[in-house]
């Protein structure tokens, strides 16, 4: 470790403005209680390529519950290593303190004596176990910047001096468009293998290029992803598929066999059904500032699963299950991604309303009725997404924005409770009819 390139405010792009207020804000209040205080991570990288973040992320010296004690709208998260979110609305500023890489001998010393309370690592702790099963150890802004994946990843913002700080060579990789590991990939893989993915998904995000080391690295280690967490893999993919690059990022898994020990079927129906429907879903993301709320789960999934010919129905139960199982569906699955059932369940709504939608004969009140169905804003986007139907969906629009018009008019025109509407008119009460009653002789 030497001393860390520092380029101060004249030599960056990186204003306040740019930067979230809420942010901002806890940035500030750490720096006034002579706390260290930085911007790190993604977004300081992507400030600097002149993009728009998505999370602001805090580093600090000020340990969780030093940082609790400055917020009241601070919650301590995690068990790995402990976080604290500040809660703005729905909206949290994330603020983890400097960490610093933990040996295997550390671990092993974890293993043995528990930390703050944590329950002992499952199985033990093997001699080439290098995988990372909580690390809640403070450090040095250099030790934090060190344990980090990527040098890109690795450049901080301090609201002190409002300097960018780089200690490991990420001002230089941002200026060459490369994506370098911190260290040896093979070790920083085994430690997390989920960072095979995140390479190459910030790669074709960014439109950098990767370390030869990191490939020689991915190519001999790709297998271990099946370590992970099906549950974290599932939503890597999701944030991919959101992110505007889907097609290219694919296609860069699938050149390296990343597919293949998560979900064999997407590896095998990685061919031009699958690259169109990626690219139709990067052309409709990259209309917008940020991922709209329109790209739901089941949109994202349906773009993977549709052109690869995924069975997605739902499936009898075995004749031989316990009756209790047979009133269960069965657990549906991409490889060993779980895809949940809400979700499918939404896709088939989806696709089972496009037949409806692409038919231009329907009544105004079988469209109407249309419109109120649940899926029908998703089953829109899939239109417009993949339908390749434009008169279809411009019809759509219209009969929508007529039918909002008519409905503002009829509002407009409805009485006002308690106004000067005329009184409604009394409706007279129908006099009944009496039954005579047969004479009786005297």
């Amino acid at each position: 470790m030497g001393q860390p390139v520092v380029v101060p405010r004249a030599g960056h792009a990186i204003s306040r403005t740019l930067i979230d207020p809420d942010a901002l804000r806890v940035l500030y209040r750490l720096h006034q209680h002579d706390y260290t205080a930085y911007l790190v991570g993604g977004s300081v990288r992507d400030l600097l390529l002149g993009r728009r973040p998505k999370d602001f992320d805090i580093g600090t010296s000020a340990h969780p519950y030093q940082v609790k004690k400055l917020f009241r709208n601070c919650w301590i998260i995690g068990r790995r290593f402990r976080l604290a979110h500040v809660r703005f609305g729905t909206k949290n500023v994330e603020v983890a303190t400097f960490r610093r890489h933990v040996s295997a001998e550390e671990l092993a010393a974890m293993q043995e004596t528990p930390n703050e309370g944590l329950p002992p690592i499952a199985g033990g702790l093997h001699e080439h176990d290098r995988l990372i099963h909580r690390d809640n150890t403070f450090g040095t802004p250099e030790e934090d910047a060190f344990r980090r994946d990527f040098t890109v990843n690795a450049l901080f913002y301090d609201i002190a001096t409002f300097s960018i700080i780089d200690y490991t060579g990420g001002l230089a990789d941002l200026d060459a468009k490369l994506m370098r590991c911190i260290g040896n990939p093979v070790e920083r893989f085994q430690e997390d293998p989920v960072r095979m993915l995140r390479a190459v998904a910030m790669a074709a995000r960014l439109d950098f290029s990767i370390d030869p080391p990191i490939d020689e690295a991915i190519a001999a280690h790709r297998g271990d992803l099946a370590k992970s967490a099906p549950a974290r893999l599932i939503e890597e993919l999701y944030k991919l598929l959101r992110a505007g690059a889907s097609e290219k990022a694919f296609r860069m898994l699938a050149e390296r066999g990343l597919l293949e020990p998560i979900a064999p079927e997407l590896q095998r129906g990685a061919k031009d059904p699958l690259w169109r429907s990626l690219n139709a879903l990067d052309t409709y993301r990259q209309r917008f500032a940020d991922a709209p709320e329109t790209m739901t789960n089941a949109i994202l999934l349906g773009s993977l699963l549709v052109p690869i010919g995924h069975d997605f129905r739902s499936k009898a139960p075995e004749p031989d299950t316990q009756d209790d199982d047979r009133r269960k569906e069965p657990l549906l699955s991409l490889g060993m991604l779980p895809l949940a059932r809400r979700d499918i369940e939404r896709l088939r709504q989806i696709l089972g309303l496009q037949r409806r939608l692409l038919d231009m004969h329907l009544s105004p009140r079988a469209r109407r009725a249309l419109t109120h169905r649940g899926p029908f804003s998703e089953a829109m986007t899939w239109l417009e997404i993949h339908g390749n139907a434009p008169d279809v969906l411009e019809h759509w629009r219209g009969f929508i924005e007529a039918a909002k018009t008519f409905e503002g008019e009829a509002a407009a025109e409805a009485p006002v409770p308690g106004g000067d509407a005329p009184p409604a008119r009394r409706r007279r009460r129908r006099r009944r009819r009496r039954l005579s009653r047969p004479t009786t002789p005297d």
